[in-house]
């Protein structure tokens, strides 16, 4: 069989190269020594070292970096797991068991969305400061779930609107009920829709700045406001940011690579077969 040129292909394979670039520079810029990462443009030759990483976690300062990822942890893993557990039933009342204008729901849903989140800030910031959870992990749990709970119920309602009927039908002749049905019939069918949206949500909540800097002092300070104490005022030290932004940017990496198989196929849930 004879093989043609694909230009489509060949585009393909640039666009992923020029994004794979920058992270290949960051990579590379945080293996160097300070004077060699501050050089323009970077030095391809320079001797490689581990200094960025060392400083990142507290080599010479003693400041450790495991409290900021552990809490960042926290508080992706919680609130993922709390709105998989209310996006599901929420997308099987308005997929397949619809309810009344589902529709208005739905709009409903991603009319949260539509406000910048800066203007929620301070009534935000406001509550917390009353009810005395500042710097507090739990409350950015619960920020995070109602953040990520719109999203969550569009994605998951078009992963479940692809559950066949028969087998729901099936299991409520067996007698199943709501919870079993959930549990046994539509979680395993649906798996590569909740991995996808459970993958999504764990990124935007290991993400998320903004609320984090602000909410956030020294007790339940996330990873990506950690990352912002490396911009001092004696100068940005570009090998040890590129080093924390490494280490910060591993665990979205490691979930996504885990996840890579479940992720295409609840991607591609509802796709033109």
């Amino acid at each position: 069989m004879k093989r043609t040129w694909q230009p489509w292909g060949a585009l393909a394979w640039l666009a992923g190269i020029l994004f794979a670039l920058p992270i290949g520079w960051m990579v590379l810029t945080s293996l160097h020594s300070e004077p060699d990462a501050a050089t323009n443009p970077p030095s391809l030759t320079a001797p490689l070292t581990l200094q960025g990483y060392r400083e990142f976690f507290g080599a010479s300062t003693g400041q450790s970096s495991w409290p900021p990822l552990v809490n960042s942890a926290s508080a992706s893993i919680g609130s993922t797991v709390l709105v998989l557990l209310l996006a599901v039933p929420a997308a099987y009342a308005l997929s397949i068991r619809p309810v009344r204008k589902w529709t208005d729901v739905m709009f409903f849903f991603l009319s949260t969305k539509m406000m910048p989140v800066v203007a929620g800030l301070l009534p935000v910031y406001l509550f917390a400061q009353k009810v005395g959870l500042l710097d507090n992990i739990s409350y950015l749990v619960v920020l995070y779930t109602s953040m990520n709970l719109p999203i969550a119920v569009w994605l998951m309602r078009s992963f479940l609107a692809e559950v066949p009927t028969e087998i729901l039908e099936a299991a409520a002749l067996d007698g199943a009920g709501l919870i079993t049905t959930l549990r046994r019939v539509v979680a395993p069918v649906a798996a590569p829709g909740i991995a996808a949206t459970a993958l999504i949500c764990f990124i935007f909540s290991w993400n998320e700045l903004l609320f984090a800097r602000v909410l956030t002092g020294v007790v339940a300070g996330t990873a990506p406001v950690y990352l912002t104490s490396f911009v001092t005022s004696q100068g940005l030290f570009l090998a040890k940011v590129c080093a924390a932004a490494v280490v910060v940017s591993l665990p979205v990496l490691a979930a996504g690579f885990a996840a890579q198989d479940k992720l295409v196929q609840g991607l591609s849930l509802g796709a033109v077969k």
